[in-house]
């Protein structure tokens, strides 16, 4: 078994070399540890998040963060899917009409999919119609919007107005995510959850595919 805060310190410290190398051994010893392995990733980006907001890190270095993240979980997929009992079941994944950033969506994406979900990236910047259009297309029932921008708010609350007035509002789960992201601010949205932790996301997207 690894060492699992060892695996945490690594990812907070960016040690790329060491947190592949870790996760590789997991893998080789059978995949066993691998949800635990998830945890200690996660809590080592929670760390990157700090020292980002403190100005220790700076942009640049969320990106890498957010490359390693999804490196580590191309590595230990195989074994979280096996864990979790194979495909649960599909759903949208994007970023928000007048939002850029896709580090934070990148990550749940690489999480969603090591947990068994198949997920449709429609990308950043993406309008309202849009994703009504691609849910009803791929027949999803389960919506992620994420933004980083304030003004990703409003953008968040025109798509749950756009399935409103598509008549599909009561037909699908929306969950919202990003920086300026409060449940206050779900309220205003009309989303159905809201998660600022990317596990905490998947957990919630999980139990609705369930």
């Amino acid at each position: 078994m690894i060492d699992f805060e060892r695996l945490k310190t690594a990812m907070g410290e960016l040690d790329n070399d060491t947190v592949v190398a870790l996760l590789e051994k997991l893998m080789a010893e059978g995949g066993e540890g691998a949800d635990q392995a998830l945890a200690a990733c996660q809590e080592g980006m929670n760390t990157v998040g700090d020292l980002f907001e403190s100005g220790e890190y700076f942009v640049a270095d969320l990106i890498f963060a957010g490359e390693l993240m999804t490196q580590a979980m191309d590595i230990i997929k195989p074994a979280i899917v096996a864990s979790a009992g194979g495909n649960v079941g599909k759903m949208l994944l994007c970023t928000v009409q007048g939002d850029m950033h896709d580090i934070g969506k990148n990550i749940v994406k690489a999480m969603l999919e090591a947990g068994g979900v198949e997920v449709v990236d429609l990308g950043i910047d993406v309008a309202p119609e849009a994703i009504v259009k691609a849910a009803k297309e791929q027949g999803v029932k389960v919506i992620g919007l994420s933004g980083v921008l304030t003004l990703a708010i409003d953008s968040m609350k025109a798509t749950v107005e756009a399935f409103k007035k598509a008549g599909l509002r009561d037909d699908v789960k929306i969950l919202i995510g990003g920086a300026p992201v409060t449940g206050e601010y779900c309220s205003y949205v009309g989303a159905d959850a809201w998660s600022l932790n990317a596990a905490k996301g998947v957990e919630i997207c999980r139990s609705w595919l369930n």
